[in-house]
């Protein structure tokens, strides 16, 4: 009898482990994201190079990231977003380095350890992951390195050829009339998803740390000629990744209309599906020219009033298809177009202000606004002073390779840390209470 009871008891335990594990998991409810069966608001931030910091070879520094998770917990930030996918040889011109998938198949293990130590850590501090497995642009490979593979054609890098951004994308835009490019991403895929974390033992596909899964960073079809191809694409992905993991959402990256050839419709109908749990918007006032870099105090109105009209219509499609949103990708530069630590940031923390502001209405109404990501957490890094663009051995930042280093990431000692605290302790509280 003493057995049966202890038999009974060890499977009520692992029913119980089970049925926690399965709560840990985001969720989605209508148009709520829920955690612990509670709605889930948020305010994260880019965390790209995450992963290359939780190695052990070039560009790791675990002391670096732990000190920064910290960092970022203290501040109520628990919502990364970080790069699983960085394709192509190493030391390439405006890219990071070093890559995750160095040739098709061919993965670099020093790295994916280090994207296992960072989920490790990460779930210690009950933070959650976003990571994004392509990119349409040129700095971490992406598209323009599974075209390279499959054409042997050199990469036309648009800051090597006068901005000429017109070329880099047409040539990008060959991945989706690519089947080789694409098997080779759905290969990486299935590669991911198959991971086991080295660190807690878990498979990925159950760890409740990973937030989503997400096809891309800002994945574009390049060409109005292009669109069947690549909603076939996105959607043929969301399939896989739903199929591969079932406790995790799918999310696409997208910029919103202005990564769907500036269409609206384009976006709706890309989006449509059933296995895109949720929508996502990026929003770039300096890059889209809502803001004039030489009167930056006389333009930042009309470019907040841009930004609020570009999310309502966002948003307005997210409660229609009764799922959430998240701003997942926005900036401003520093005053003065500087990128010194010591530079200030008034504009940006007006403008930053204006976005958390509408993130708490949100999470106090419950509304389909669920979070929103700054891009991006420059932490305790610094620029060198020799140069602006980041080179190897140079330290890691939200800046990307092709930009100026502290263009829009946030230093640690900027004045926006503590407005990023003060809206993410809100929008977290707000979240949790009942709507009035």
């Amino acid at each position: 009898m003493t057995r049966i009871y202890l038999l009974l008891a060890l499977l009520c335990l692992a029913f119980t482990q089970l049925h926690a594990q399965k709560r840990d998991f985001v969720k989605t409810d209508g148009h709520l994201f829920t955690l612990n069966g509670k709605p889930y608001y948020f305010i994260g931030t880019n965390y790209w190079y995450g992963a290359l910091l939780g190695s052990t070879g070039e560009a790791g520094n675990r002391e670096r990231l732990l000190k920064e998770l910290d960092m970022l917990k203290k501040a109520g930030v628990t919502n990364l977003r970080i790069l699983a996918g960085t394709e192509g040889p190493n030391n390439q011109p405006y890219r990071v380095s070093p890559g995750l998938q160095l040739s098709p198949g061919v993965y670099n293990d020093t790295l994916l350890a280090g994207l296992d130590f960072l989920l490790a850590e990460m779930g210690k501090r009950d933070m959650k992951a976003v990571l994004y497995l392509n990119n349409a642009w040129e700095w971490s490979g992406g598209f323009s390195q599974y075209v390279n593979w499959n054409t042997n054609v050199p990469i036309p890098y648009a800051l090597a050829n006068n901005n000429d951004w017109a070329s880099f994308m047409k040539y990008s835009g060959q991945f989706h009339q690519c089947e080789p490019c694409k098997q080779q991403f759905a290969n990486h895929v299935k590669f991911m998803l198959g991971r086991t974390n080295q660190f807690t033992r878990k498979k990925y596909t159950d760890d409740p740390v990973i937030m989503s899964w997400q096809i891309a960073n800002e994945p574009r079809a390049f060409s109005m000629a292009n669109v069947p191809a690549y909603s076939q694409w996105i959607k043929s992905t969301a399939a896989l990744l739903k199929s591969l993991s079932p406790n995790h959402l799918v999310s696409t990256g997208s910029e919103g209309s202005h990564g769907s050839e500036g269409s609206m419709d384009v976006f709706k109908q890309v989006h449509t599906d059933p296995n895109i749990d949720y929508f996502t918007m990026h929003i770039w006032p300096r890059n889209w020219g809502w803001l004039d870099n030489q009167n930056l105090a006389g333009s930042l109105d009309s470019a907040i009033t841009k930004t609020m009209e570009y999310m309502d219509r966002h948003i307005a499609f997210a409660r229609e298809q009764k799922k959430p949103i998240v701003l997942e990708e926005f900036g401003l530069q520093r005053d003065h177009n500087a990128f010194s630590p010591s530079a200030t940031t008034s504009h940006r923390d007006r403008y930053y202000q204006r976005v958390f502001e509408r993130v708490l209405a949100s999470a106090q109404a419950k509304d389909a606004l669920a979070g929103a990501n700054f891009w991006a957490f420059n932490g305790t890094a610094r620029p060198n002073p020799t140069r602006h663009f980041w080179k190897p051995g140079d330290d890691l930042m939200g800046d990307p390779p092709q930009e100026e280093q502290g263009l829009y990431g946030v230093f640690d000692t900027d004045s926006t840390i503590p407005l990023v605290t003060k809206y993410s302790k809100a929008v977290r509280k707000a979240g949790k209470k009942r709507k009035k």
